[in-house]
């Protein structure tokens, strides 16, 4: 089997070979064994899946809950002429039902779904009459309550094994302390002989530097300007996305912001401008960088401190994944300690605050005690704050512990996807003249993957509207704003709209229970993540590379040489007189 895997790297993906622990992964799970694989970002997770998918007989389901990597990563396998499809929310009826009855006749290798999926008895239903051969769950720190990340979301994943049957199962995670890794094999059930997988979390070509600055700004500018090339610096807050952008332009540095706010196809153009090296500097939020290849960061600043090391260690992950020195900086005072300490509080509102917000959202929506049961509704969280004066952080954080509670369902980024109707008749259609070659292809890929566009707006897939007319997806973007323009069609860009559903009549708020689980232990662990956190921020006594590996687990008995402490140390032995 070793040589097939082998021939399969080099034949999709023109490697001679695999990478650290890609091979004894993919042998474990060619073997049948559940089996987890702790690799840090840029160690090569898709391989694991991807190849032992082409090796097997039937279709490996991956479970990821990053649309905008299933949608590149889908793309890439098509590239490469391996069937892959990917189900999220904002296909219509028919694609879903299309892709769903491909899988059972065999056409899928490879399906991507978010873990909410998981609770349709459609798919369930599709997914007992295909022929599966193994379940990846990406993301996989997301199913741990003691991990920076909890998704209550991830813990309907082993119901899959119910669908299924013994297939193995392959978690994937390039964070997790051990802790944490114990968990993760507990919620997906793993069986008796099962394997675990751990790279070494060290990055050589990668210098770890925390400086110590009252004036952020410019001890960013200063590092820029010493170390040339492209560059992620991550702040708090939307705004401070944009303040920061600002700020670099006016200094003679390209830069461009990216948070959660932005229109989908506004995420794109931005992300593709920094991908391809016409803009420097990509100043974003935490929002930005998941599935993020790009292999040729120099520097990633923090501006602002993670909540987490594990956020932190992911997050500066992203530079020098080509292996050539790069810089992970982390900026910080006196004044970062309160900041963090308050977000204790901000993410853990007292029991009476958190019932209050829900007695106050349940008049906002005008529902009445024991009435409301699956309703959904789409949630402006400024407006509810400004009517009831409240601060939205707080809020945000009331609603998720709500909804770990089993009250709510609160998708704090539900998608709200493209949108499209032609405006003219069929027959008007192919009246149109002087129509751009790519015009054409757009139209005929729209009439192809969709029906009812005539009569009734129909939710589309830029995506897979790109790949059947060959195009790229900002290309299909513009033409549709075009054809919107010329009133052919009306196309209404998706954008990112918060959703609560009701998933519990309405109680009295005083009935709320919220278990020591999903509060006090929650509120304990997020405690000691920030403690641990301002500690490698303000330690000044130790090799930053060994406090991380520490962290989750790894021990070393060197030091890296390279981070501030290290070179700190190498200065002050260097000038020690000669005795």
């Amino acid at each position: 089997m070793n040589k097939e895997i082998c021939q399969i790297l080099k034949q999709y993906w023109g490697y001679d070979g695999f990478r650290s622990i890609q091979e004894p992964i993919i042998t474990s799970v060619l073997a049948g064994h559940d089996t987890l694989g702790l690799m840090p970002t840029g160690g090569g997770k898709s391989i694991t899946f991807q190849v032992p998918a082409l090796a097997l007989d039937g279709m490996c389901v991956v479970i990821t809950p990053l649309i905008a990597l299933m949608k590149d990563q889908v793309q890439n396998l098509r590239r490469r002429g391996i069937r892959a499809e990917a189900i999220y929310t904002g296909l219509s009826r028919n694609e879903i039902s299309r892709i769903l009855d491909n899988a059972v006749f065999g056409a899928v290798k490879i399906l991507y779904v978010s873990p909410e999926r998981l609770e349709s008895e459609l798919f369930i239903t599709k997914l007992r009459h295909s022929k599966v051969s193994f379940i990846t769950v990406d993301e996989a720190h997301c199913i741990s309550q003691w991990g920076y990340d909890f998704r209550p979301s991830y813990l309907r994943i082993s119901r899959i094994r119910e669908a299924v049957g013994e297939k193995p199962i392959l978690a994937l995670t390039a964070t997790a302390t051990p802790e944490v890794a114990k968990d993760i094999q507990y919620h997906l059930q793993f069986r008796e002989g099962s394997q675990r997988f751990q790279m070494s979390f060290e990055r050589k070509n990668l210098s770890y530097v925390v400086r110590n600055t009252e004036d952020k700004p410019s001890e960013m500018l200063h590092i820029l300007s010493r170390v040339p090339g492209s560059s992620i610096v991550y702040v708090r807050n939307r705004q401070h996305t944009e303040d920061i952008a600002k700020m670099l332009h006016s200094q003679g540095v390209s830069a461009t912001f990216y948070h959660a706010g932005l229109e989908n196809q506004e995420k794109d153009k931005r992300q593709k401008a920094w991908t391809d090296n016409e803009i420097r500097v990509m100043v974003a939020t935490n929002a930005f960088g998941m599935g993020i290849d790009k292999p040729d960061v120099r520097t990633v600043i923090h501006i602002d401190s993670p909540d987490s090391l594990e956020a932190y260690f992911q997050e500066a992950g992203r530079a020098g994944r080509d292996g050539q020195k790069s810089y992970a900086i982390l900026l910080c005072n006196e004044h970062d300690k309160a900041v963090l300490q308050k977000r204790i509080v901000d993410n853990y509102p007292e029991k009476d605050y958190i019932r209050d917000v829900y007695n106050k959202l349940c008049y906002y929506y005008e529902i009445a005690v024991g009435s409301g049961y699956n309703k959904l509704f789409e949630f402006d969280i400024e407006r509810f704050c400004r009517i009831y004066r409240l601060f939205p952080i707080p809020v945000n954080s009331s609603l998720k512990i709500l909804s770990h509670a089993g009250y709510i369902d609160y998708e704090e980024e539900a998608e709200s996807f493209d949108r499209l109707h032609f405006l003219i008749t069929r027959s008007n259609l192919y009246e149109l003249d002087h129509r751009s070659q790519e015009e054409e292809k757009v139209i005929t890929a729209l009439l192809r993957c969709y029906g009812g566009l005539f009569s009734e707006y129909q939710f589309i897939s830029l995506a897979l509207i790109a790949d059947e007319a060959g195009l790229t997806k900002p290309q299909v973007y513009q033409i549709l704003r075009t054809l919107d323009s010329l009133h052919i069609v009306r196309f209404i860009p998706g954008r990112r709209i918060p959703h609560i559903r009701f998933i519990q009549r309405r109680e009295d708020a005083e009935h709320l229970l919220f278990p020591r689980e999903i509060y006090e232990d929650l509120r304990i662990r997020f405690r000691q993540r920030l403690e641990k956190m301002i500690e490698y921020a303000h330690r000044d006594d130790c090799c930053r590379s060994t406090l991380l590996l520490d962290y989750f687990g790894e021990k070393r008995s060197d030091e890296c040489g390279q981070c501030d402490y290290c070179i700190r140390k190498k200065k002050a032995m260097t000038a020690e007189p000669n005795n």
